[in-house]
């Protein structure tokens, strides 16, 4: 896992040792070095975020656990050559 020195992260660091995952921190304010993340969070951002009409918490948490599920299983990446998260890792394991 690749990760600013961002707290959220930062704690969870010896839970994710336990689990075989190596974590290596990166320059805060340094996006260029995490582009992946930094190209999910504009996904996010574009498809998401701007769209949402915001009616409360319980709305909010509906509405993201929607977009969770089609993001995953029936949005096309161009990273996976068109196929959906889902069908990526199905297809390596």
């Amino acid at each position: 896992m690749v990760a600013d020195v961002f707290w959220l992260y930062s704690c969870h660091v010896g839970a994710r040792k336990t689990r075989g995952f190596r974590h290596a921190y990166i320059k805060r304010g340094t996006p260029q070095l995490n582009g992946k993340v930094e190209r999910s969070h504009r996904s996010d951002q574009q498809e998401f975020y701007q769209l949402l009409s915001y009616k409360g918490d319980a709305d909010l948490v509906a509405k993201l656990d929607e977009w969770e599920r089609f993001y995953n299983f029936h949005r096309p990446h161009g990273a996976f050559k068109g196929n959906t998260p889902y069908e990526a890792l199905r297809d390596k394991l």
